[in-house]
């Protein structure tokens, strides 16, 4: 089966600082062992209405400026740093990627040529972004499905069927929130877009933003038992948000493994999906040697005995 990879969603825990940037990448390539570092890419002007732009941050607390705006610049990366982040990715044997807010990022991004880019769910009816990506951009399109509708989600589908890169899309399941309560969580939605749409897209995928790695664990195998059920939807990616520090300044740190958490998540994704097999035998060699030690049987005469070990 193809590997599922996991993406440690930096976003913006690197609080405006490239060296905190670089220390997020090397610490979830190195101890973490993750597949993809992605960060997040906005052009707050061209996002942003100038009310929205120049209103104070709701929760002042997490605020890195007097506007929204402001705290939104000062946690953007141009293209050229951008360009320094894939680099040091590269360097460091991880896969970069960003999620792209509006056309002027998109543009920037796809410039860099990264293996992915990815599609919040917040923009994910944003057409005209969409679009550009499809004509002028080579890679995967991962498209989160989040306070989305089902009519929402086929018409993005079908968007991508037409423009003949329905099969470079990855789909994933999402609940928007931060964090979300696992009642909430609905990963059932990963093998009702496997049915719906597994066989028109390259990859289902999870994008989770809740506490804890059990769910993500759980997401796996209902990807790969879906997977199986349907002959389609086969599933690829594990995307969770990280920080160094749950308690730093920010929306996003709460609800963020740190480098611990997002070690034992990789870990386990790569453990758990290993045993998602059947038996390649009805006695498996391992098993063998204990069945010729302690399994009972019976004789030629019908008698009951036991095989003890020596």
């Amino acid at each position: 089966m193809n590997e599922v990879k996991v993406i440690a969603e930096i976003g913006c825990n690197h609080k405006g600082d490239m060296a905190i940037a670089r220390e997020l990448i090397q610490v979830a390539a190195q101890v973490c062992k993750a597949h993809v570092a992605k960060f997040q890419k906005r052009n707050n002007r061209e996002l942003l209405t100038p009310a929205e732009y120049s209103t104070p941050h709701p929760n002042p607390a997490n605020s890195y400026g007097e506007t929204y705006g402001a705290h939104r610049e000062f946690l953007e990366f141009s293209v050229d740093q951008h360009a320094e982040l894939k680099e040091e990715c590269e360097r460091h044997g991880i896969e970069y990627s960003t999620s792209v807010w509006d056309l002027t990022s998109a543009r920037e991004i796809a410039s860099l040529n990264p293996g992915l880019i990815k599609i919040p769910s917040a923009t994910n009816q944003h057409y005209e972004l969409q679009r550009y990506l499809c004509e002028n951009y080579g890679g995967e399109i991962h498209v989160s499905t989040g306070m989305t509708d089902h009519a929402e989600i086929e018409k993005l589908v079908g968007f991508y069927a037409e423009m003949g890169r329905s099969k470079d899309l990855v789909l994933y399941a999402c609940t928007s929130g931060y964090p979300v309560p696992f009642e909430d969580l609905a990963l059932l939605e990963i093998n009702r877009l496997q049915e719906n749409f597994g066989d028109r897209v390259k990859y289902i995928g999870f994008s989770g933003h809740h506490l804890g790695i059990a769910a993500d664990v759980a997401a796996l195998a209902v990807g790969r038992t879906g997977q199986h059920r349907y002959g389609q939807g086969t599933f690829g990616y594990v995307e969770r948000h990280f920080t160094l520090d749950r308690t730093w300044k920010g929306t996003d740190h709460a609800a963020s493994l740190e480098p611990d958490g997002l070690r034992r998540l990789c870990r386990d994704i790569r453990h758990v999906d290993q045993s998602l097999t059947y038996k390649s035998d009805e006695i498996l060699p391992i098993e063998q040697v204990q069945r010729d030690k302690l399994k009972w049987s019976q004789d030629k005469h019908g008698d009951q005995v036991v095989r003890l070990a020596s």
